[in-house]
């Protein structure tokens, strides 16, 4: 029914545990007593290249080793993280990695693909331009996509995330994560469905870019249109992998403001000591919400911290 299943998720953490960092799971009085309640965040900024996304790259590329004849080159579209993660993982496991960015891709994500040896080709902003771009590519290159969350093993490489979560911290109540194309919710969401299926999975993503929260309410799937907010690591659409996750597994999707995520990024960064990105800190943002203020019940709560690649140059503060 879905994109991976526990089975899946735990294969891939056995598969990239020689290449994958275990991020800690760090707390903080001063953040506890602001949110009123216990909160656990799972430093994925951590993670090899500053960003969860590794997990789903290097799962991705493995695969393709294991079935045998594997292809010289991959290709993927991506922002800046993803990107960073095929790169590396590329380098690491000896493919040819070529990746497509669009010309507003943060230039220390840009700077980042380059130093891992990937070859970059700059695109229009615009997901059309990013995926024919790929398309031609693709074409000349020979190379397999990895695309940057609408795949089943890149799903259950993110889903690793949750596994060490649940084997670090005792007891949660609930899970908030970040959702943009919800790569990362999903593999999450699908793991904990059968790892603790009585733990609440809240997705957090921007007001400026809610096409989640609007898919929900209407149960269909509504493409993300103009999105505007600082998480630049939110503005895509869900895929038709991760859709039913989010329709079927995830309890609710929670908004939340640019001052709000400008806030909770000042928390992390003052009173955790962490550097983060925007999209990183939405979860928090999400914890601090009035939504989250009308479930007093939700005493111990597991944030993930998705990426900390910043670009200093844009920084809200």
């Amino acid at each position: 029914m879905y994109a991976a299943n526990l089975a899946d998720v735990r294969a891939a953490a056995r598969r990239i545990a020689p290449y994958a960092h275990r991020t800690p799971v760090l707390t903080s009085e001063a953040i506890d007593a602001v949110a009123g309640r216990a909160l656990f965040f799972k430093c994925e900024h951590l993670q090899k290249v500053g960003a969860f996304k590794f997990r789903g790259a290097v799962n991705a590329l493995s695969r393709l080793i294991e079935a045998g004849d594997p292809p010289k080159a991959v290709v993927t579209h991506s922002s800046g993280n993803h990107a960073q993660a095929v790169a590396l993982a590329g380098k690491m496991l000896g493919f040819e990695a070529h990746i497509v960015m669009p010309t507003t891709a943060p230039a220390v994500k840009r700077q980042a693909v380059e130093g891992y040896g990937a070859t970059i080709y700059p695109c229009p902003p615009t997901l059309e331009a990013r995926e024919s771009t790929a398309q031609e590519v693709m074409a000349a290159t020979g190379g397999v996509l990895i695309p940057p969350y609408n795949h089943p093993d890149v799903i259950a490489g993110q889903g690793t995330v949750a596994l060490e979560l649940l084997g670090q911290i005792r007891d949660l109540d609930a899970l908030i994560v970040p959702v943009g194309g919800g790569g990362l919710m999903s593999g999450v969401a699908l793991a904990c469905r059968e790892a603790a299926p009585h733990l609440p999975i809240f997705a957090a993503e921007p007001l400026g870019a809610d096409d989640a929260a609007r898919s929900k309410a209407a149960g269909r799937l509504i493409p993300q249109t103009g999105p505007n907010t600082i998480a630049d690591g939110l503005l895509t659409s869900l895929g038709d992998l991760t859709w039913p996750v989010l329709r079927d597994v995830v309890e609710a999707v929670i908004t939340v403001s640019e001052d709000e995520i400008t806030t909770a990024m000042g928390l992390i960064w003052t009173r955790l000591k962490q550097v983060v990105e925007p999209s990183g800190a939405v979860p928090l943002a999400a914890a601090l919400s009035p939504a989250l203020a009308a479930r007093p019940e939700l005493k111990r709560i597991g944030l993930v911290i998705s990426g900390g690649n910043v670009d200093l140059t844009r920084l809200p503060f």
